[in-house]
């Protein structure tokens, strides 16, 4: 995400699956074991062994890549999507993959980061321009699967490799695909809104069930993880949902949407939002409408600053958190590989996951989200530094930061 996508976002230095970023889908679940990856590389026999496994908050297991990156040639270009769905990519996914890269031991010209700020058509011409200068494999967080096939049919073309990051191009010619499990991700919202609507005492859930753009195929995998969680409910009549809005990854518009099913199903006492960019203006709606602490339980996922904030105020149940500065190191490794000419290891391409536009299985590395409540934020955001403690805790959540075990 949001997740979606904001950023589901939704934002430090950190898979699949950023991200983004969100319904439901035929699309399987990432299976597992690596699959013979797409060409153009050779024996990883003496090549360094990373796995999904191997990176350290510290970074220190990108050093391990310099013999690889020395053999490279030419140049690694990431262009990520924009600065509006989630501001994970300015301030997380983008200095977190300079200081992959950097570690790893490549130069200022051999690796560049741009954004497309939300266009398309900057996307393309960022990617156009950068093989005309030399870029031998792009890393692509596509804004949407058009322009990313476009992308990827020119890299073909002009014999450069892409992997798509944190998004999946549908109808694509990638050679990889990196991200979080987002089946998973989605499956982790589902669990913590029915966590969520025990430990609040709500009876009889009539719940929102919001979505992202349906255009981004990530908000149909999120939506395939929590439809499996909450369908079995409403098809019992335990729960009932009552509105699910088309969805979308821009908060604004989340804001009325939600707006207008509350107000056709006033009845409405809990919403599932696949992002915390989007949940924040909801959570606005309710407090102006007197709604109280632990009384309507609303979801997320990115671990945003905001949501970590209405998680402590007993506004939001939890938030699905992917640790982005796996993602980027992750993808920065897999780039290195590619840039030398070796086949990626198989414990880093750990999985499949299907293009159903193009009915093919894209070899994939797929790191693993986790759910984050008052429970476990220390140990995970703020251990992970993903969100300074000091900026978490201000005056108003100091107590709140105080039962949860958080020292500023």
């Amino acid at each position: 995400m949001q997740i979606i996508r904001k950023l589901a976002f939704t934002s430090v230095l950190a898979s699949t699956a950023l991200l983004v970023a969100a319904c439901g889908s035929s699309t399987p679940a990432p299976s597992s074991g690596a699959s013979s990856p797409a060409g153009g590389t050779s024996s990883a026999a003496a090549a360094p062994e990373i796995s999904v496994t191997s990176f350290e908050r510290d970074f220190s297991t990108m050093a391990k890549l310099k013999p690889l990156a020395a053999k490279g040639n030419g140049k690694i270009e990431v262009i990520l999507p924009d600065t509006v769905t989630s501001a994970r990519y300015t301030e997380f996914d983008a200095p977190y993959l300079q200081k992959a890269f950097q570690t790893a031991g490549l130069s200022s010209d051999q690796f560049s980061i741009q954004n497309a700020q939300g266009s398309d058509a900057t996307q393309l011409t960022d990617a156009q321009s950068a093989i005309s200068a030399g870029a031998k494999v792009l890393v692509v967080d596509p804004l949407n699967s058009g322009v990313g096939a476009k992308i990827e049919s020119y890299a073909k073309e002009h014999g450069a490799q892409v992997v798509d990051y944190d998004r999946l191009t549908l109808g694509g010619q990638r050679s990889y695909y990196i991200s979080f499990d987002n089946v998973k991700v989605g499956k982790l919202i589902g669990d913590g809104l029915v966590s969520c609507v025990k430990a609040w005492g709500v009876t009889k859930p009539n719940v929102i069930v919001m979505k992202g753009d349906p255009t981004d195929n990530n908000a149909t995998l999120f939506a395939q993880g929590y439809n499996s969680v909450l369908d079995p409910l409403f098809s019992a009549g335990t729960w009932t949902k009552v509105a699910e809005p088309a969805g979308t990854w821009d908060p604004p518009t989340a804001a009325t949407e939600f707006t207008q099913a509350f107000t056709a199903h006033p009845n409405t006492n809990a919403v599932l939002v696949p992002n915390d960019e989007n949940a924040a203006p909801i959570i606005t709606y309710l407090k102006n409408h007197a709604v109280k602490p632990k009384t309507f339980p609303v979801t997320g996922q990115d671990a945003t600053l905001v949501g970590l904030q209405n998680i402590l105020a007993g506004y939001q149940c939890g938030t699905a958190y992917k640790p982005i500065y796996l993602e980027a190191q992750a993808a920065a490794a897999l780039a290195i590989y590619l840039r030398a000419g070796v086949t990626p290891p198989a414990g880093l391409v750990n999985g499949t996951t299907q293009d159903t536009k193009s009915n093919v299985s894209v070899p994939s590395v797929l790191l693993k989200p986790e759910w984050v409540t008052t429970d476990n934020m220390n140990s995970t955001v703020i251990a992970d530094q993903f969100v300074p403690a000091a900026q978490l805790c201000t005056k108003t959540y100091a107590a709140a930061c105080t039962a949860a075990g958080i020292k500023p």
